[in-house]
């Protein structure tokens, strides 16, 4: 069922827009799987097989993109996730990536519930555990022609509201997705955007579990 035919990583450095330069460049960067689709052109009633079917591919995407920033596990700031599904395909297939995508990432970064339990729908997430990466991961996703654009949202990893961290990514593979392709995205950044000041939530002031305040 998992085919995938592409991998692009993408890391960019921020020194500064129009201000002075940073003390410490924001780092940012995104990585995309281009897998074929094995729903293209029909539908399929029942299309949560693909969904357990993706979680290795997820775990292998966020170790692939923390590697290629070159940073620590503690440098992490903020993430976000998306998919563009290829023209034979579905918008509902992009959201296959929810659980396996999001819940990696957050694995990763020291979330320690139980990713299983909230695949099934069998229980709402409690605020509060003991873990790193407590807020919800960010999604956007579409469906388009090969090399289109997708703005994939970043917010803080344990509190959705730190204004300064609010942010975007854009992201294009040059010549996907094919109409029977999908591209799932993982993205990460080191911190606030360059020159924030516009107030708000600041993340070094963060309350012990605060989620998605």
């Amino acid at each position: 069922m998992i085919e995938i035919r592409r991998t692009f990583t993408h890391v960019e450095d921020i020194h500064h827009e129009f201000g002075p330069p940073a003390s410490v460049p924001l780092r940012r960067g995104f990585v995309c799987a281009v897998l074929a689709n094995p729903y293209a052109g029909r539908y399929e009633q029942d299309i949560l097989p693909m969904m357990d079917a993706l979680q290795p591919v997820g775990l292998d995407m966020a170790r692939r993109l923390l590697a290629a920033m070159d940073v620590t596990v503690d440098r992490i700031a903020t993430y976000g996730k998306g998919a563009i599904v290829g023209a034979a395909g579905e918008l509902e297939h992009g959201a296959l990536w929810h659980v396996p995508g999001g819940y990696a990432m957050r694995e990763l970064l020291g979330w320690k519930g139980d990713r299983a339990a909230y695949a099934s729908g069998t229980i709402v997430e409690k605020k509060g555990q003991p873990a790193n990466a407590l807020s919800i991961v960010p999604s956007t996703k579409k469906v388009g022609p090969p090399g289109v654009t997708l703005d994939v949202p970043l917010t803080n990893i344990n509190a959705s509201y730190v204004r300064g961290q609010f942010d975007a990514i854009e992201v294009r593979v040059p010549g996907a997705p094919a109409s029977d392709e999908i591209v799932f995205v993982l993205a990460m950044t080191t911190g606030y955007r360059v020159h924030d000041r516009v107030g708000g939530l600041r993340a070094e002031n963060i309350a012990q579990w605060d989620g998605l305040r």
